[in-house]
């Protein structure tokens, strides 16, 4: 049996930064968002559906985001008809994931893990968490958004808090040395766990 450990945390709290840790540490990750880009991808399996429906949110043989955003956008029935098709896809690709790699931590990093209801599916949940003031800093030095874009992003999130509240174990990510060393506990915990199991 695998152990699911799920990876959740807001934006620029440094999730992407602590999967890779765990990664390094031999457990295999499953990432969400790279799960959709393969299906949104060319001859992904979310393309030739969306494109079915919506055939102008299909460019040079891949979903275009920026289309599917203009979408939602103008119809407000589109986004749980994406959700629809979507989110069976992604459920397909994280269990074959796990059948690929039995007798392992497996780590999947969810980004809205509470907010989809996906912790239920989870052996455990840990979450990435800095001050908010931290995390503003590091989201804007990206220079891709704008603090309203970012205010807006996170009304739709649910609070730090509660998912800090909510999760087995919380990794703050305030420097990559203190993050790797509960990185680094977290995994002997759970090996602690199975071996007790």
């Amino acid at each position: 049996m695998s152990f699911k450990l799920g990876l959740t945390g807001s934006i620029g709290m440094g999730k992407s930064t602590t999967a890779q840790m765990f990664a390094d540490l031999g457990c295999p990750v499953w990432d969400a968002d790279a799960a959709v880009h393969r299906l949104y991808g060319i001859d992904g399996d979310a393309t030739l559906a969306i494109s079915d429906i919506w055939p102008e949110a299909v460019i040079d043989g891949m979903v275009s985001r920026d289309e599917l955003r203009a979408i939602i956008a103008k119809d407000h029935t589109a986004l749980p008809r994406i959700e629809a098709i979507v989110h069976p896809l992604v459920q397909a690709d994280r269990t074959k994931f796990i059948s690929q790699h039995i007798d392992n931590i497996c780590v999947f990093d969810i980004p809205l893990l509470f907010e989809t209801g996906g912790e239920s599916e989870m052996d455990a949940v840990a979450c990435v968490s800095v001050s908010s003031q931290i995390q503003r800093d590091r989201v804007l030095a990206r220079g891709t958004m704008t603090a309203a874009d970012l205010d807006r992003i996170l009304a739709r999130q649910m609070p730090n808090e509660e998912k800090c509240a909510r999760s087995t174990y919380v990794i703050e990510t305030d420097s990559l040395e203190h993050a790797k060393a509960q990185v680094a506990a977290v995994v002997a915990d759970i090996k602690r766990q199975l071996a007790n199991a």
